[in-house]
């Protein structure tokens, strides 16, 4: 009957209108969160600047105080905004990266930190940091620090393109597979890093313990420079890949039949992965569960369609980063919290949740 389906197409219309309405109306409310988080994040720490004094030394208005206005402009563009920008930056890179790992493996466990993907840009970046500086010992060379992003990525495409070959069969992924060959290659990355620690020298153990338990410190403008890269690739990639992710839900070859390049998007997918991750353990260390947290919690909000998802983990991710970074700084200050602590304090917990929620699937 076309009077029928008809009015099925228009309902159905109405619908996909008021979730992207929907979608549109959160990723602008999680927007106007980031930007109230970081004027936080800039007002409150060891060198408190009220947020009275923010647009002064932002350069918005005149102050008549010279002496207060030089050390809130030393703070704040020295010290505060590079490190708000770095914990934006690589809050949205994790959210994002479990976002799209979840979409690829169709697998609601998935997170970079969790399955070793993190662990292995760790132990990159930990190869260059103890090797590399050895055989510059000599040479008055210091250890190039573009070096590190790169062999960070590099662990980070080896282990994730591993797992993705030890889960996949047939063209059908094993989430039992993906967990229990994640938790295998963690721990090798794991005893990688072990084998390190107890070559290196005292110098290079505190850099190589800073990769193991994640922070922010040390943020600067190069830093941010060559992170905002990353996040632009993530953000152009989204009309690109999002209906794919959406569509390999169904099944790889349901995808297929239905348009996608299926191996080309995964391809994509994991050098993308591989990047964001290996970028965000290089500056930060490791940092777990920003990749499972957040894409559960806005799948509840507004659906599984990843051209909103995408986004809208990027802005929650920032802000989750944003947030327990400056819990980091000012909770125990002048001393400073591992980010990584307090990231595994809230996400263990979410995951254990979700598994108990998914241990029929997984068969245990």
């Amino acid at each position: 009957m076309p009077g029928v389906s008809g009015t099925a197409g228009l309902l159905q219309a109405g619908a996909w209108a008021r979730s992207r309405q929907a979608g549109i109306l959160i990723i602008g409310t999680l927007l106007a969160v980031l930007l109230l988080a970081a004027v936080i994040a800039a007002a409150i720490g060891a060198a408190g600047i009220p947020v009275s004094r923010l647009p002064a030394a932002l350069g918005l208005v005149d102050s008549t105080d010279a002496a207060t206005l030089a050390r809130d402009q030393l703070v704040l563009w020295s010290v505060r905004l590079p490190r708000i920008a770095v914990a934006v930056i690589i809050g949205a890179l994790l959210a994002a990266g479990g976002t799209i790992m979840q979409g690829l493996f169709r697998n609601p466990l998935a997170d970079p930190a969790l399955v070793g993907v993190s662990s292995g840009g760790a132990l990159g970046a930990a190869t260059v940091i103890v090797f590399g500086d050895r055989l510059l010992a000599n040479t008055g060379i210091s250890l190039p620090f573009q070096l590190l992003p790169l062999a960070a990525f590099i662990g980070a495409l080896i282990t994730t393109f591993t797992l993705h070959r030890l889960a996949t069969h047939e063209n059908r992924t094993s989430i039992a597979m993906f967990l229990l060959g994640g938790i295998a290659i963690g721990a090798l990355a794991s005893a990688g890093i072990g084998l390190l620690v107890f070559v290196a020298d005292d110098r290079q153990l505190r850099d190589v313990t800073f990769w193991l338990l994640g922070s922010l410190g040390g943020a600067t403008w190069e830093k941010v420079t060559i992170l905002a890269p990353f996040l632009v690739a993530m953000i152009a990639s989204i009309p690109f890949i999002a209906r794919g992710l959406d569509l390999l839900v169904l099944g790889e070859a349901e995808a297929f039949h239905m348009g996608v390049e299926v191996e080309r998007l995964k391809r994509w997918s994991i050098v993308l992965v591989s990047a964001m991750t290996g970028a965000a353990v290089a500056f930060a260390g490791v940092i777990g569960f920003v990749g499972i947290i957040v894409p559960h919690l806005l799948r509840l909000v507004i659906g599984p369609s990843h051209r909103r998802l995408l986004p809208a983990s990027a802005c929650l991710g920032a802000i989750l980063l944003l947030g327990a970074d400056t819990c980091a700084r000012t909770v125990a200050a002048p001393a400073e919290i591992p980010i990584g602590i307090l990231t595994a304090l809230v996400g263990a917990p979410f995951f254990l949740a979700i598994l108990l929620r998914q241990r029929s699937v997984i068969g245990l």
